[in-house]
């Protein structure tokens, strides 16, 4: 058995022993401690449902722009696109908002609840409760709506109810467009036009 002549020695062989004795008392007490403690914070994406994002392939707020072949400027925008699994180069887009400035000036802006985008065929369908802008003072709604994405061309195949600087109408259809011989751009309705005039 070690013997110690003098209290130094005898402190660094105390030492030796309760110091790493009082370390793990600590370490022990801090384990114990964190056990007993409920953590509130949560992970801030553990409310994403992770299946349905493997599941559907979706973009969140894009915007597509162009210029037309008569020099107007189309621009589209949508809260979420979806590709059409079915169909290549298609997309199904939900609340979609559209704008068309024209070189004279003019411009239309668009907003519907859904939208159809076909690449090829150059052209976008508007469904739901479409509703239509133009800078003359006319607002335009209706339950379809097509416009082209290669040339300045807006048109509805149904029923539009409008309101105007003229009054209240409803028609069976309405184009925007240009006219090829003046290079005007028009708005047209058409197939029993019914207006309320308001002096």
């Amino acid at each position: 058995m070690a013997r110690f002549d003098n209290s130094y020695s005898k402190f660094v062989a105390f030492a030796k022993v309760a110091l790493p004795l009082a370390s793990l008392a600590l370490l022990a007490t801090l384990f114990l401690f964190a056990r007993g403690k409920e953590i509130g914070i949560s992970i801030p994406y553990a409310d994403v449902d992770l299946e349905t994002l493997a599941r559907e392939q979706r973009i969140e707020g894009p915007s597509f722009a162009t210029v037309t072949r008569d020099g107007a400027e189309l621009e589209i925008s949508a809260d979420v696109v979806r590709p059409d699994l079915s169909t290549p180069d298609v997309i199904n887009s939900t609340i979609v908002r559209g704008a068309l400035r024209m070189p004279d000036n003019g411009s239309v802006t668009l907003k519907a609840d859904d939208g159809v985008i076909d690449g090829p065929a150059q052209i976008a369908e508007l469904s739901g409760h479409v509703e239509i802008e133009t800078s003359t003072g006319y607002t335009i709604t209706s339950e379809r709506i097509a416009t082209l994405l290669d040339v300045s061309k807006i048109e509805s195949p149904g029923s539009v109810e409008a309101t105007g600087p003229a009054g209240d109408l409803t028609a069976g259809s309405m184009e925007i467009s240009q006219d090829p011989e003046t290079d005007a751009y028009l708005l047209v309705f058409k197939n029993g036009v019914k207006l309320i005039y308001q002096p």
